[in-house]
């Protein structure tokens, strides 16, 4: 499987620390040691559909797509504007991609590398030749914007690629998921009383336990990328690129430090976006091929971590 094109979308609305710091006890010194956020992009008339269909458009336009060439249409999300008809069907009657298959999946902060594992298994399995694969998030709308803890971590965008199917082998992946501690970061479900129960309506709030995210985060990241370099007998010296989900600039300095690796190569731009969960490694995708990083016979290693728990790597040439 190879990445073809790629594309990505972000609210015009930019809100910085400052901006945090006049609504909650902080300041742009304590979010910026701890995180190394500075700002984040929070939605105004934008949706999730619109955002994910915004990066679709740009990623077939880069790949030279046409979106009726599209078999699999893939879109991650855990804040989708409706329950039904899901994300993908509304992306896909907005592109047109009407002969793709579309649906919605969710594994959080790794959905994005869970959709790009999932269309390299239908592609071994020769189903589908061409994908769209896309991480859409509006996070802010279940944020509770009282806790300073969780409300300057998050950020809304969207991020895509078109892959299609190649004759060799030149992609790898591992993921895992452990339900068991998933209570550590968590977002209830919209509850409404009705004539059945006595459930009261209850707004959507995210909740994180911080400190088990970090301690997952970088036990189990560089865990799972060494597995992948010993699946794909190669040294993390060979790889050229580290491209991690962009949740905290100390996880990804952890994360390199463990590895032995320098970190240059672990591109970051979550000091202008947050984290955008599922969005978050397709955006830095696509900054990075328009900026010309990514060359032929490139190698990079991508990894997802989040809510589930849920957390994997992927290996891909260019």
């Amino acid at each position: 499987m190879k990445i073809i094109g790629t594309g990505s979308a972000l609210p015009k609305r930019i809100v910085t620390n400052d901006d945090l710091s006049q609504i909650i006890d902080t300041s742009d010194e304590w979010i910026t040691e701890r995180t190394g956020i500075r700002e984040r992009r929070i939605v105004s008339d934008e949706t999730t559909v619109s955002l994910a269909a915004e990066a679709g458009r740009k990623a077939l336009e880069n790949a030279g797509v046409h979106a009726e060439n599209i078999d699999l249409l893939i879109v991650s999300t855990f804040t989708p504007d409706n329950s039904l008809p899901n994300t993908a069907c509304a992306v896909q009657r907005i592109l047109g991609c009407r002969r793709a298959v579309a649906f919605e999946m969710n594994a959080a902060c790794s959905g994005f590398l869970f959709a790009l594992n999932t269309a390299y298994a239908y592609f071994s399995l020769g189903v589908y030749k061409k994908a769209l694969i896309i991480g859409a998030e509006t996070i802010s709308k279940v944020l509770n914007w009282k806790d300073r803890s969780s409300c300057i971590l998050f950020g809304d965008g969207a991020g895509a690629v078109v892959v299609e199917k190649t004759e060799k082998e030149d992609y790898l992946f591992v993921q895992y998921a452990d339900g068991a501690n998933g209570e550590v970061l968590t977002c209830r479900c919209h509850r409404e009383q009705n004539i059945w129960n006595d459930c009261q309506e209850e707004k959507e709030t995210l909740w994180m336990d911080g400190q088990e995210v970090f301690k997952f985060a970088v036990r189990k990241v560089p865990e799972c990328i060494r597995e992948l370099l010993n699946m794909a007998q190669l040294s993390a010296e060979e790889i050229n690129w580290f491209l991690l989900h962009q949740a905290n600039k100390r996880i990804i300095q952890s994360v390199a430090k463990r590895l032995g690796v320098k970190e240059e190569k672990f591109p970051m731009n979550l000091e202008h976006y947050g984290n955008t969960s599922a969005a978050s490694i397709p955006i830095l995708l696509d900054e990075w091929n328009r900026q010309g990083y990514f060359e032929e016979k490139n190698k990079a290693i991508l990894s997802g971590f989040g809510a589930g728990l849920t957390w994997g790597a992927a290996l891909i040439n260019f």
